[in-house]
């Protein structure tokens, strides 16, 4: 089942609505109705003008090591962006767009190099300025100039009057050598195949390592951070400002690690905890997300009218037990394409990233499938999940989420007796949502036939930073589970828990608790008090 759940990237239309859910499905909010939902799908990233009018930023700071001088001093020269034709509804003059320059290898900068996209909201009262604000939706594969871009209005307030918004793609990704190893029809088969045989990874990494060769070696985490200090000094800032979404907690937590005396304020919303590996990371995941299919599947049933019937307790196992049945009788939709079974899960996941606000319409969609036969709605939900647009293009994310995921050390996978001890572990915690395909609920993504072995290895990250670091985390978050964020509090040592109640994947979107206590972090550096726990928002 090619569900990706580790470290989720944040689909286009949660990017627009600021934090709302770094992986809420578009269109799945609201009550039930007769009319189908259908889920967001993804636009393409904006790219910079060819010839823009340089608008210097102010002197960068200088760094100590005379190889990489050139890189942190270089002056970034600010433009419009390139109007995206697929946001007819956003008003893009305000977002300003840059390269930045770094080496493919900081082992050998004076090597080949490769160029980052960047974008940036300016701070609304220069007067007020405290610096630019580093944000990162989540992943692998988020684009940091897409979340900036079309969300530009959910930054209006304390942040935007203090900070200037800077998003970037992570290399890999969106305008930064982003990783597109199988085109769109090859894509349409791999995501929606039941047959997840041991070839499935090596199709896809086969057709990446043909294409991209040694980039694959330079797309890690670690290289991402390295390059968000780059950025960090061109921007003209001493200390780094950071609000990282799920995988982007990670990319905040190996800055702190790397860059210990640059870290400034630092929040990181559903969080990874960096020392779990790959098949301990994936087993505690799916059973979140068994925890949020049996809520899901309890709160339909208690509805008028619900695909699952009227028992609670019958209702999961009937949803599992249609969507493993899809394996021998698919539906076909209007356009001809297959609902699979692989397909159907990855629609039901994309549902349950959110919260309460979207379940009628999940049950509403699933509905449409169960009792009339018509797979195209779910096939919708999967296609947000995948980054597959309305014209059947995939975004490069999808491709980057593998790439980048393998470079950091996910090719490390048990066998022999801790091999069947995991299978055992995955089957006792999440027994619907694992049951499908147990091998690749453990190896998601699969790195087993990755062209190299990375050196990153799964490990506590310990903050050695001045300043302390907010780490939030939600009690229903099936996506990053909440003992997650108490884990990263504790590795990181000098960090404090912000605690919402509720469902659904990250905080600040959720709830006006979290975002005011988030904002006066960020603003004025104020600490959110130990202990502190917040409500959900009553109205999603």
């Amino acid at each position: 089942m090619i569900i990706r759940f580790s470290r989720r990237a944040l689909p286009a239309v949660a990017a627009a609505a600021l934090l709302a859910s770094c992986t809420s499905s578009g269109g799945t909010t609201g009550a039930a109705s007769d009319a189908p939902s259908t889920a967001a799908t993804t636009t393409p990233s904006p790219t910079p003008t060819a010839t823009p009018t340089p608008t210097p930023t102010v002197k960068p700071t200088g760094q100590a090591d005379p190889a990489l001088q050139a890189f942190y001093g270089q002056q970034l020269t600010w433009a419009a962006c390139k109007d995206d034709p697929k946001t007819e509804k956003t008003d893009e003059s305000a977002v300003q767009c840059t390269t930045l320059k770094v080496p493919l290898d900081y082992a050998s900068p004076g090597a080949e190099t490769i160029d980052v996209g960047v974008a940036r909201i300016p701070g609304a009262k220069p007067g007020e300025r405290t610096g630019s604000l580093l944000v990162n939706p989540g992943g692998p594969g988020g684009s940091g100039v897409g979340m900036v871009q079309r969300g530009q209005k959910d930054y209006d307030g304390p942040l935007r009057d203090h900070y200037d918004i800077v998003g970037f793609d992570p290399r890999g990704t969106g305008l930064s050598s982003p990783i597109k190893c199988l085109d769109d029809k090859a894509r349409d088969t791999w995501v929606t195949t039941d047959d997840l045989g041991p070839e499935h990874g090596k199709v896809l990494a086969d057709a990446c390592q043909a294409k991209y060769g040694k980039l694959l070696e330079h797309i890690g985490t670690r290289d991402t951070v390295r390059d968000m200090d780059v950025l960090r000094a061109a921007l003209g800032d001493q200390k780094l400002s950071y609000l990282g979404l799920s995988y982007g907690t990670y990319i905040g937590s190996v800055y702190a690690e790397e860059f210990p005396d640059r870290v400034g304020r630092l929040v990181l919303d559903g969080a990874v905890d960096p020392a779990k590996p790959l098949a301990e990371n994936n087993i505690e995941q799916y059973a979140g997300f068994e925890r949020s299919l049996r809520a899901f599947a309890a709160h339909c049933a208690k509805q008028a009218q619900c695909p699952l019937g009227k028992d609670p307790e019958k209702a999961p196992e009937k949803l599992a037990d249609f969507l493993d049945g899809l394996k021998q009788k698919p539906l076909t939709a209007k356009d001809g394409r297959v609902l699979t079974s692989t397909a159907a899960w990855t629609g039901v996941i994309e549902g349950l990233y959110g919260d309460e606000s979207g379940w009628d319409a999940l049950a509403n969609n699933l509905g449409w499938a169960m009792l009339r036969g018509k797979g195209e709605y779910l096939l919708a939900y999967a296609d947000s999940y995948n980054k597959r647009d309305q014209e059947g293009h995939y975004s490069a994310s999808a491709d980057a989420y593998t790439a980048v995921y393998c470079a950091d050390g996910a090719t490390g996978v048990p066998t022999g007796d801790a091999l069947q001890a995991a299978y055992a572990e995955m089957a006792a915690k999440a027994p619907l949502i694992s049951r499908h395909e147990p091998g690749s609920a453990l190896f998601d993504p699969d790195c087993r036939t990755w062209p190299f072995r990375s050196p990153e290895k799964a490990h506590a990250i310990t903050s050695k930073a001045a300043t302390p670091i907010v780490v939030v985390g939600s009690t229903g978050d099936a996506a990053t589970p909440y003992a997650n964020a108490e884990k990263l509090a504790a590795q990181l040592g000098n960090a404090v828990l912000l605690t919402r109640e509720g469902e659904g994947h990250t905080g600040y979107g959720r709830s006006e608790c979290v975002r005011t206590a988030v904002n006066a972090f960020l603003v004025d550096g104020t600490v959110p008090a130990a202990g502190t726990r917040c409500a959900t928002d009553a109205a999603q």
